[in-house]
């Protein structure tokens, strides 16, 4: 779906996923993230929302132990991009309530979507004598928070999903498509489909998703035909249709009205999509994908939706809404670093964040790797009229 955190041109939104999508304790080696136990976003671009901000939030401080913790949200940003934020510092306090005897403090900044914010929500995190920095959540922002902290030696986990911006102290907790793509070509691949044909958008997701894609499946078979579309797909999918009888698997990743639209055009140049099977990425996860008769039947990665379900449950119990989709980014961030806490001077070194076992949150198993992106854990769904069902869960390491 398209939204206010779409900052690059044609990178798709999660933020507001609807709560179709786990509770947590960490416990490192096989870590399970969060307190208790029980049971998708792009945010990606240089800036942050659009029309003027709201007045600044006063810094709070919530939790009284000795680990001190920066957390940098758009808080007092307009439109979406704040009420997003505002769930996700409901999250991270949900976070420190349901963690055992957490030993830190959170000291939440707000940044106002702005790559200035971020930087002086930064440095005075900083000078408060942080530890660590969760946020900021807007990709243009993270640079001008992460330049403060490398100078101090303090590592970032960020919330965007430009993994350009990856690195050097910066670490990535959220969906990256890479993740998607990788685990929808290997699942096809296990059950026999081995010649691809794909269909991506000329933009900055389809450019993200283009490399992936074509080392996967280079990997696990061939790629017989591919095209990338802008506005007017019919010509892309003229062409893809034409090289569909070479091809066992359909691989279309874009947002859901723009998933209909692209399958729509394939059936109108001749292309009878009941024969192949379809694959897709997270952002299938979309009522309209579930409303079209082409597209039943489709295979799409994402975490297992138990976990967000159960998360939203008691989100809703405490907080009487819904959370964004994003607020499971920041529980899990907020989980970890109550863990990680415990584990002594070395808590946040790179060493400790990108421990080869990973840690499992509410969207299942993850990791960092050391260029500071993430690997997720991802179940396989397919596409059923009114939703989605459980084709293959997520794994339960990544040794697997």
């Amino acid at each position: 779906m398209e939204g206010p955190f779409n900052r690059k041109p044609g990178f798709p939104d999660r933020s507001t996923w609807p709560t179709r999508r786990t509770a947590v304790g960490i416990i490192l080696g096989a870590p399970l993230l969060g307190a208790c136990s029980g049971g998708g976003g792009q945010i990606f671009g240089p800036s942050g929302s659009d029309g003027p901000p709201g007045p600044q939030q006063q810094p709070l401080a919530v939790g009284a132990g000795n680990v001190k913790v920066g957390l940098i949200l758009p808080l007092s940003a307009a439109g979406n991009a704040g009420v997003a934020a505002q769930s996700m510092k409901n999250a991270a306090e949900m976070a420190l309530a349901e963690f055992q005897s957490p030993n830190i403090q959170l000291l939440i900044k707000d940044d106002g979507g702005t790559p200035q914010g971020a930087q002086q929500a930064a440095q005075a995190a900083l000078g408060e004598g942080v530890e660590i920095i969760l946020g900021p959540l807007f990709a243009g922002s993270v640079p001008a928070a992460a330049q403060l902290a490398r100078a101090r030696g303090v590592p970032v986990i960020a919330f965007s999903t430009d993994s350009s911006i990856a690195g050097r102290g910066v670490y990535l907790l959220s969906f990256l498509p890479e993740s998607d793509v990788n685990r929808i070509v290997d699942y096809s691949a296990g059950i026999g489909k081995r010649s691809f044909a794909a269909l991506l958008p000329d933009n900055a997701y389809g450019n993200v998703v283009e490399a992936a894609f074509k080392q996967a499946a280079g990997r696990k078979g061939r790629i017989v035909a591919f095209e990338k579309y802008t506005a007017d797909r019919a010509g892309a999918a003229r062409t893809v249709a034409q090289s569909l009888g070479s091809a066992d698997a359909l691989f279309i990743a874009d947002d859901g009205e723009s998933v209909v639209a692209v399958a729509d055009a394939l059936t109108a140049a001749g292309a009878n999509l009941r024969n192949i099977q379809m694959l897709g990425t997270g952002l299938w996860d979309n009522s309209r994908v579930y409303a079209s008769p082409v597209l039943q039947g489709g295979l799409y990665a994402a975490p297992d939706p138990s976990g967000f379900r159960a998360f939203s449950g008691r989100y809703r119990a405490k907080f009487g809404a819904d959370p964004v989709r994003t607020a499971t980014l920041v529980y899990d961030a907020v989980a970890l670093v109550a863990a990680l806490s415990k584990q002594g001077s070395n808590r946040f070194a790179p060493e400790t964040l990108t421990n080869a076992s990973g840690f499992s949150g509410i969207d299942g198993l993850f990791r960092f790797r050391s260029d500071g992106t993430n690997e997720r854990g991802l179940a396989v769904m397919k596409v059923a009229s009114g939703g989605s069902a459980l084709v293959a869960g997520s794994p339960k390491s990544f040794g697997a």
